[in-house]
């Protein structure tokens, strides 16, 4: 059942009442080319689906955040072992899609929550050996993983997995992504941009002492990842953050918990280098129980010298995008 030229949005629900059951279903039901975004009203339940989306101006919103849950459990390396060649289907939400819009759901890769203890498990041809393999509950796990999406706005959402990789928005030539009053939880680099990004009034929760955010910009000297009015939570001795890559953070007007450690934005040990330098910058930003020095303001030190007013989704994705038009 395609959507009519008037764009009447398609409504899912798992108990029958709607035009689809499946999400998926309903999204497979739509022409592959459109010009206008397409709207998918999901209704409150649980949907056990792991989700592709290859097509253009899709939005995708629930009845409420807390009441559409979409659920799987997937490791990545149990993925990898099944002789997958890349992470095209490793997370609960796989986008390869742009202008999309994800709004009231929450996505949850549940492999951590649900497995207790390490497993070993046996290795088929793939991208790992041909071997065994030890699947530890605290490894990669992503609720959402993108390829070459750009323009993705997400608003009032929900994601959460314990192991690493939550929310992998990867697009490092072009990508440009929004986030609004979410929730988002993990482990290890559990929000992890690459291209521009953008997160405003969004929680982070960290179940990691490695680090809770990270950011590849390597595509481009000007890509950012920026947090404004964040806050952050997570295991006693929680590390902020960390990069690889060429990186470029601001946080501004951020607020962290009494767990968080007394330990700046680094370098990963593994990182092959990098050339523009150390680039993280700070603005008003007050740990409960007392600020480090670490995140004292020096935005006044970041290219052009910006002030907080300044910062705003259209300036962190270099005018290439205004979010809040449509």
């Amino acid at each position: 059942m395609a959507q009519s030229k008037k764009n009447i949005p398609l409504v899912v629900d798992a108990r029958g009442n709607g035009s689809f059951k499946s999400i998926q279903a309903a999204i497979n039901s739509l022409p592959d080319y459109a010009t206008a975004d397409r709207v998918i009203l999901i209704k409150n339940g649980t949907y056990n689906e792991k989700l592709f989306i290859t097509k253009n101006h899709l939005v995708l919103k629930g009845e409420s955040e807390k009441g559409v849950i979409i659920t799987q459990d997937i490791a990545r390396d149990v993925w990898r072992c099944q002789g997958n060649a890349d992470d095209w289907g490793v997370a609960t939400l796989n986008l390869r899609g742009s202008d999309i819009t994800l709004q009231n759901l929450s996505v949850i890769n549940g492999y951590g929550f649900h497995h207790r203890k390490d497993t070993t498990i046996n290795c088929q041809a793939g991208t790992e050996p041909a071997s065994t393999k030890t699947v530890s509950v605290t490894g990669h796990q992503m609720a959402l993983r993108s390829f070459q999406t750009t323009r993705l706005k997400i608003l009032n959402c929900t994601f959460r997995a314990l192991g690493g990789d939550t929310v992998s928005p990867w697009n490092s030539a072009s990508g440009l992504f929004y986030f609004k009053d979410c929730t988002l939880e993990g482990g290890v680099d559990f929000y992890c941009p690459r291209g521009w990004a953008y997160a405003e009034n969004c929680t982070f929760i960290c179940h990691s002492k490695e680090a809770a955010i990270w950011h590849d910009g390597s595509g481009n000297i000007n890509q950012k990842t920026v947090l404004v009015n964040c806050k952050f939570e997570g295991d006693q001795g929680f590390k902020l953050g960390r990069y690889h890559r060429e990186s470029q953070f601001y946080l501004i007007n951020c607020t962290f918990d009494s767990n968080l450690a007394n330990a700046p934005i680094f370098k990963a040990a593994s990182s092959t280098g990098v050339q523009w330098g150390e680039r993280v910058y700070y603005y008003n930003c007050h740990r409960t129980g007392g600020d480090y020095t670490w995140f004292a303001n020096n935005l006044s030190s970041a290219v052009g010298a910006p002030t907080a007013k300044n910062i705003t989704a259209l300036w962190a994705l270099d005018k290439q995008w205004n979010p809040l038009l449509n």
